[in-house]
This record gives C-alpha cells, sequence and structure tokens, in this order.
C-alpha cells in the first residue's frame, strides 16, 4: 500500500466494513485513525495531552464544562488539536461522555443512539450508559439503526480520549444522519431533558473545511471558528443545511450549543485551530472548543398544550367582561394544575391591530391562573397610556397572553437573541421591559432591541454600553 493511499485513509476517506456483535461495537479503525497497540495508543494520547497541558492558559476557562468541540481525523493529524479539548476533562467529576458524530457514509434521517453494551478500543471496552441512553431515545423519538454505527469513525475516535483523561467513565455514542434544523433541535432537546443534574459532558466531534487550497481553507475555518464563539447557532444551522464547506458536523456542533444555551449563560472558548497542511495532500481543519455555562443547569421547560392555552384565553376573557361590566374579579375554577404554579405573564389587549392596553408581571408573584386574571384587568384599566376599557369595547377586542421563563441576568448584550428573548433594562433605579415579540413585530435587530429597551427604561439608548444591568427572559405567547 502507498504512503499516499494509507494517509487517505487515515484521513478518513476510506474504512472497512465491520461485523457488530449484540451490544458490543468492536474498534474498526485502530491501525489505521489511532494505534492499534494499548501500550502505544496509551502513550500517543498522553503525549498529545501532556503538550495541551503545556501549552493551555495558567487560567482554565470559567465556567462549568457541558460541551466540547474535537476533531475526529486520524491522530497523527488532529491528536494534539483533540487533546486541548480532552485535557479539560481531568479530573472533572464526570460520570458519561455523551458524543455525537456525523454519519459519513450511511444516509438516514434523524441520529441512531447505541442503547447499551460498549465500546471495544485497544485500550479497552468503554461502557454505554444504558438508563442515559433510553431516555435519550425516548425524549427524541429516535430509533437506532445498527448500520449507522458499522462504517462511522467519528464517535469512535473520541473513544480512547474518554477512556485516558475519565477511566470509568460511560459513553453514550451517537450518530447524526441528515443534519437539519429538526433533527438538532430535537437532539439538544432531548438531551436538555434526559441530562438534566447529571454529570455529563456532550462532545461534537467534527473536521472543519475539506479539500480546500491551503489559504482559502485557513480562512473559511478562521470564519466557522468565529460562528461557534459566539455561538451563532442559527447561522451554522443554515450554513449546513445549505451545504457549505464549513464543517461536516455542524450539526452535532450547533446540538451542543443549543443544549449549552438551556444550561444557562453559555459561552464557548477556543482553544485551539490546526489543519493538514503540514502533511502534505488534501487540507482538512481541525478545532478544538470548550463549550461552558455559568450556571447551574436550567430547570425542565414549561410548555401548555393547545388545550390549556385555550383555558387561559378563556379564563382572561371572562377576567376582562366580569371587571369592565360588573367590577368583579373572578376566581381560577379551571382545575388545571399548571395555572397553580407561580408564573410571570403578560396581558396584551389589541384593537384592530392597535394596542390598547398591556400590563404584566415579570416575576412569578401569583400562581399563574391568577396572574393572568389580575393582568387582563390591569391591562383593560390600569395602563396610563390609555383610558380605561368600556363595555361597548369588548367584542372588538384581541386578548394576546404572555407567559414567561423567570428573567436572567446577562453580562454580555450579545446573548440576546431577538424573536426568543424578551429584555429587561435597569439602571439607576428605572427599568424597561419588552417582550419577545415586540422587536419582531417592529423589525429590529439586536441593537435597535437593545436601545428601545434602554428608551422604555427612560434611559439613553446607549445605556446598554453604559453599565445597564441587562436581563432576558422567553415567552410562550398565543392569542384568541
Amino acid at each position: 500500500m502507498s504512503r499516499t493511499f494509507r494517509a487517505l485513509i487515515v484521513l478518513g476517506l476510506l474504512a472497512p466494513a465491520a461485523a457488530l456483535a449484540q451490544g458490543l461495537r468492536p474498534a474498526v479503525f485502530a491501525g489505521q485513525f489511532y494505534p492499534a497497540d494499548a501500550a502505544a495508543l496509551a502513550a500517543a494520547i498522553d503525549g498529545y495531552l501532556a503538550a495541551a497541558e503545556a501549552a493551555a492558559p495558567a487560567a482554565p476557562p470559567a465556567g462549568r464544562i457541558v460541551g466540547l468541540v474535537a476533531p475526529h481525523a486520524g491522530y497523527v493529524y488532529a491528536g494534539r488539536t483533540a487533546a486541548a479539548s480532552y485535557a479539560l476533562l481531568r479530573g472533572q467529576a464526570i460520570d458519561t461522555v455523551v458524543i455525537i458524530g456525523p454519519s459519513h457514509r450511511f444516509a438516514f434521517e434523524g441520529v441512531s443512539i447505541w442503547p447499551d453494551g460498549g465500546f471495544e478500543t485497544p485500550l479497552g471496552v468503554a461502557r454505554v450508559d444504558a438508563a442515559l441512553a433510553k431516555e435519550i431515545t425516548k425524549a427524541s423519538g429516535f430509533r437506532f439503526q445498527r448500520e449507522a454505527f458499522a462504517e462511522e469513525h467519528s464517535v469512535e475516535v473520541q473513544v480512547p480520549f474518554v477512556q485516558r483523561v475519565l477511566p470509568g467513565a460511560a459513553i453514550v455514542p451517537i450518530v447524526m444522519g441528515d443534519q437539519t434544523r429538526s433533527t438538532i433541535r430535537t437532539l439538544a432537546a432531548a438531551l436538555t431533558k434526559a441530562c438534566r443534574d447529571k454529570r455529563v459532558v456532550v462532545v461534537a466531534s467534527t473536521d472543519l473545511s475539506h479539500f480546500l487550497p491551503k489559504e482559502r481553507a485557513q480562512a473559511t475555518d478562521a470564519a466557522t471558528a468565529a460562528l461557534i464563539r459566539d455561538m451563532k447557532t442559527d447561522t451554522i444551522i443554515r450554513k449546513v443545511e445549505e451545504g457549505e464547506n464549513i464543517m461536516c458536523g455542524g450539526g452535532p456542533v450547533a446540538t451542543v450549543l443549543l443544549y449549552a444555551e438551556k444550561a444557562g449563560q453559555p459561552k464557548v472558548e477556543i482553544l485551539a485551530r490546526t489543519d493538514s497542511s503540514g502533511f502534505g495532500g488534501p487540507v482538512v481543519g481541525y478545532l478544538a472548543a470548550a463549550v461552558l455555562s455559568g450556571t447551574s443547569p436550567a430547570p425542565e421547560e414549561f410548555t401548555l398544550t393547545a388545550g390549556e392555552k385555550a383555558d387561559l384565553l378563556k379564563l382572561a376573557r371572562a377576567a376582562l367582561t366580569e371587571y369592565v361590566t360588573r367590577g368583579v374579579e373572578i376566581d381560577d375554577l379551571s382545575g388545571q394544575d399548571k395555572f397553580r404554579a407561580p408564573r410571570g405573564a403578560f396581558v396584551t389587549l389589541t384593537r384592530d391591530g392597535a394596542l390598547r392596553g398591556c400590563i404584566g408581571f415579570i416575576e412569578p408573584v401569583l400562581p399563574l391562573g391568577r396572574a393572568v386574571i389580575r393582568t387582563a384587568i390591569y391591562a383593560a384599566t390600569e395602563d396610563p397610556r390609555f383610558r380605561p376599557v368600556r363595555a361597548a369595547e369588548l367584542k372588538d377586542l384581541r386578548v394576546e397572553i404572555s407567559v414567561l421563563t423567570p428573567p436572567r441576568e446577562i453580562d454580555d448584550p450579545r446573548l440576546v437573541k431577538v424573536g426568543t428573548h424578551g429584555l429587561i433594562v435597569e439602571k439607576d433605579g428605572s427599568k424597561g421591559v419588552l417582550l419577545p415579540q415586540v422587536p419582531v413585530d417592529n423589525g429590529w435587530d439586536r441593537e435597535t432591541f437593545l436601545g428601545e429597551g434602554c428608551l422604555k427604561a427612560g434611559l439613553s439608548r446607549d445605556a446598554w454600553k453604559k453599565g445597564a444591568k441587562l436581563s432576558v427572559f422567553e415567552a410562550i405567547v398565543f392569542h384568541e
């Protein structure tokens, strides 16, 4: 076999088929992507880790590690880069590493989650966390497809690193097929639900651009690293769906970024970026990054069914009608359990598309049902911008309800997402609040949204640049 042909194999262009025993996936790429001898493999990884630790800053990245980005090319090309990520896991209290890799050879929709047993490498068998794999499978609705793992290297090459830095940790191997927005969001939501309150880190396995001229490759990879660093998840998903040559594992990367957003105060630190240009032949880019959270895991996501939304709208309408016509504040007799828990809520009244009143509670000071009753009444009678609603107007009003998540303070204005976040701006005792739908309805970008939030607080438009406290929240918004 020629040296060139062997290099193409290790770069990931070719791989042999493998028979898979039930529950145990044998090592398929040992001797190609990484050493087949256990002692040589351990020594190679330990050498990469030592070099990464020597080159790392004195202070590790601040925050809880929720995810990593690591390359999956042959170790001779990308081992040092991968080690820059895995070195951060030494000494961490982590029970399970979820590894998400793209499918290079088997085309399918959704993802395939290895359910049990283990992954074999020359270092031994890495146990699969069957309980967590089952939870992720149940939460996502994806089914196991064995063929996705048969000739796939993107997950396998990560396992020896896990075995060296976290001896005894379990793994959940996942291969992603078509990297669509729906698949990415579904898997991220499933991880958020299944991994809550568990000591888990999620690894996105990806290489960067493939087979571009060196200068173009390096420029492309720098731009991709910036997208990941700045958590431009929507842009990454769009580029992946459009088939742009930025990285083969864009779907896994976007999944980890979305998962980190739910963990709270997410940020990304780029640890290393290299490529294969020094080895001759085709150029492939490699990236190491840490995905961090500044807070504890977020509580389980609050949702409302269509029936619950309808009941809340009926409650708001009844509260509005009874108070305006009879001066009576009704009780919440819906019997809905979710309406008994405290939630922030706003009620917005419009007439012929124009605002007629809007008042709410940002903080969860009342049970949801009671909050909707009270804010419906206040929107009709207490909004200082409008005269109180009259009985004759009731039939022409449309009721909109926004049920809020608790606000969280942010220290980086770039984390404000138009279309997702509501905004609170505070400074010197003044406060301005804008609901998530406001910038969308007005066509504002992030900077305009921030400026308008400052104006709403009675501050200068650029107060968000000058020390104003920023908080964001999300909302479930629905109307009659």
